[in-house]
């Protein structure tokens, strides 16, 4: 299944059942009065998150939502049986706009927790049965009220995946070799730039069996947050993330000044969101196991020892990436799932 992260789609709930017109026509009873029951009430259009599914793609398919209509009253003060609400499942992360007819949008809900629910529209109430409206001075009634109409609302459905930790870095860094090489991901991994060409999510657990969600981001070039190559359609993925793993291979550093390259993405980041440049970091080079010893060595005196330095084909140096990666997202003191 392709993986879609915005979908505008149409909502509708049901209209009320219309309330009743009847008179009790019972033998022994000469003055009948009237009894006609009320409409039921429409159903609700009603979104719900869930952790299994990952993607919008299933409405982009089907464009229009519609919950039943309520059904009409019926003679000796039956009432109609209320139109059962639509539910419509979407992924745990999306958030739903209101577009208003002339193009603006408002956010209406972030959808953040596994059974969160919202009404986006809310069922008519059923008219009234005659029944109701039977007084002293009328006493037969001809009347009853109509069911109200249901809502109809124009929705931007986009989906933010949640992760505790976002890797990013530029094209065939090995972003999606690491998040195979530490979870039960299956990425697809290939010798060429732009192989993800959406987000890969990994769950792993650290040394205390916490869960840690990542999402593998796909490269960014500089000028994405413009539009250019394919990092900037996913930038807003980062945007929940606690903390981020920033990876580049080593095929691109420069010895003398081996944090050099990081500023690129940093750059692309920082112009996309600045609070994103704010964000706890981890700086990784990626693919020692191309280097010789004297260049690994030379390359582990020039950097600082907060850098990690890995082979996510391999598996070197992963256990103390993935520590550190739980210290960001569980500080100390500071309680998991697990």
């Amino acid at each position: 299944m392709r993986f879609v992260d915005e979908a505008v789609i149409t909502v509708r709930s049901g209209k009320g059942g219309a309330g009743s017109v009847s008179f009790r026509r019972e033998k022994f009873v000469p003055l009948g009065g009237p009894d006609g029951g009320d409409g039921g009430k429409g159903g609700d259009m009603v979104f719900r998150a869930s952790d299994n599914l990952l993607t919008l793609y299933d409405l982009r398919l089907k464009r229009i939502y519609g919950a039943k209509n309520g059904q009409g009253g019926m003679g000796r003060q039956r009432y109609g049986a209320a139109g059962p609400d639509l539910v419509v499942e979407v992924p745990t992360g999306t958030q739903i706009y209101e577009l208003a007819e002339d193009g603006t949008e408002t956010l209406a809900v972030d959808l953040v927790h596994d059974g969160q629910t919202w009404i986006a529209c809310k069922g008519g109430r059923g008219g009234k049965g005659n029944m109701h409206f039977s007084s002293s001075t009328m006493r037969a009634p001809r009347f009853a009220q109509p069911g109200e109409p249901g809502q109809e609302k124009k929705l931007r459905l986009e989906l933010k995946v949640l992760a505790d930790i976002g890797i990013i870095g530029l094209p065939n860094a090995g972003k999606s070799t690491l998040i195979a090489a530490v979870s039960h991901a299956k990425p697809k991994i290939a010798p060429y730039p732009f192989t993800t060409l959406s987000p890969n999510l990994g769950v792993i657990e650290d040394a205390f069996g916490r869960r840690i969600v990542m999402a593998d981001i796909p490269g960014l070039i500089e000028g994405a947050h413009q539009g250019l190559g394919l990092g900037h359609q996913f930038l807003k993925h980062v945007e929940r993330t606690k903390a981020l793993v920033h990876l580049m291979s080593v095929e691109d550093v420069n010895l003398e000044d081996p944090l050099a390259g990081f500023a690129v993405v940093d750059e692309e980041l920082a112009r996309f969101d600045p609070k994103l440049a704010e964000r706890p970091q981890i700086r990784v080079l990626n693919k020692i196991d191309l280097l010789d010893a004297d260049t690994l060595a030379a390359l582990r005196a020039a950097l600082p020892p907060t850098a990690f330095l890995v082979s996510a084909k391999v598996r070197t140096g992963l256990d103390d990436l993935l520590s550190a990666m739980s210290g960001m997202v569980y500080p100390e003191g500071e309680e998991g799932e697990g």
